[in-house]
């Protein structure tokens, strides 16, 4: 029979379901650079705000608290005569940089029909705000 359709579990995303403890937040685009940023080993908030210029220092404070509480970085104050804070990846962190770059390489060869896409919508988009 054409047009049934299995329905769909009331538990997909139940609480224990992998989904849930996903550290990537789709509404946190800072996340993934900021793990890039800090491949290279530790980093000082100072030294995160310069490649990442378009964040506010609020903003980056929340993604870095919410990389430490899924134990992706790790927070290290230092007390010495200029006391610091560096912030690093842990292992877990680090594990997550190769299936990111694979991302990142499925993005770079899709670009063209990405914004082919996203063209196409925004113009769709306007013609019905116009019309409505």
């Amino acid at each position: 029979m054409a047009g049934v359709r299995k329905p769909l579990a009331p538990d997909m995303f139940d609480e224990l379901c992998p989904s849930a403890l996903s550290p990537f937040r789709l509404v946190d685009k800072w996340a993934p650079l900021i793990i890039m940023c800090l491949e290279d080993g530790p980093r000082r908030f100072s030294e995160l705000r310069v490649p990442l210029h378009g964040i506010t220092a609020k903003t980056l404070t929340q993604s870095l608290r919410g990389l430490q509480r899924d134990g992706l970085v790790t927070r290290t104050a230092y007390t010495e005569a200029s006391p610091r804070v560096e912030y690093e990846l842990t292992p877990l962190g680090r594990s997550v940089i190769k299936p990111m770059l694979t991302m990142c390489a499925w993005v770079s060869e899709h670009w063209d029909e990405l914004l082919d896409a996203r063209e196409a919508y925004e113009r769709n988009t306007s013609q019905l705000d116009q019309a409505g």
